[in-house]
Parts: C-alpha cells; structure tokens; sequence
C-alpha cells in the first residue's frame, strides 16, 4: 500500500489501515515502516466485529473498497502485502471503468 500511495493520490484514494492495537504501538509501527497513509485504532475490536473480520482476539487482513458515497464496492480476502497496493489500484481502475 505504502509503495502505490502517489497512485491512489491520483486516483483520489483516501487509504486508512484500521488494526486492533493501540494508538501508540500503531505509531511506533507506522514511523518504523514509513507508512504514508494513516492508521486507525480498533482496541475493543468494534469496527472488526462490524464488519465481519474479528477472528477471536485477531482481526483478519482484509480490504474493502468503498466509494465516495460511502458504499462498499470491494471486498478482497486474500491479501499479498507484496503486491497489494499495485492490485488495489487496477482494482480500483476497473470500477471506475
């Protein structure tokens, strides 16, 4: 995700990782990777639970691409942290196609 960022700027994507640890351990994570895109807090796992990927105490890796409106557009399962981003943004092309 952080190596196509300048691509979903393009594309006007806004891209937010959301994960069960703390606001702090998220930060220290976010500066040791160099994330260019922000990360969002779920301690009490409520978003995870709401949308389905809360997997015990673990929330699974999944995305979900929402439009403008707010309307869920994707749902990709099988995530490879390697080329994701690069999927994501052919992905996203091909919906507004």
């Amino acid at each position: 995700m952080r190596d196509a960022a300048e691509e979903f700027e393009e594309l006007g994507v806004k891209v937010y990782g959301v994960s069960l640890d703390s606001v702090y351990d998220l930060s220290i994570f976010a500066e040791e990777q160099e994330l260019n895109f922000r990360l969002l807090s779920d301690p009490d796992g409520s978003a995870a639970k709401k949308y389905g990927v809360l997997d015990g105490k673990y929330a699974s890796r999944v995305t979900f691409v929402l439009d403008e409106k707010g309307i869920l557009r994707h749902v990709e399962t099988k995530v490879n942290v390697r080329s994701h981003g690069d999927d994501l943004v052919s992905h996203v092309k091909r919906l507004r196609d």
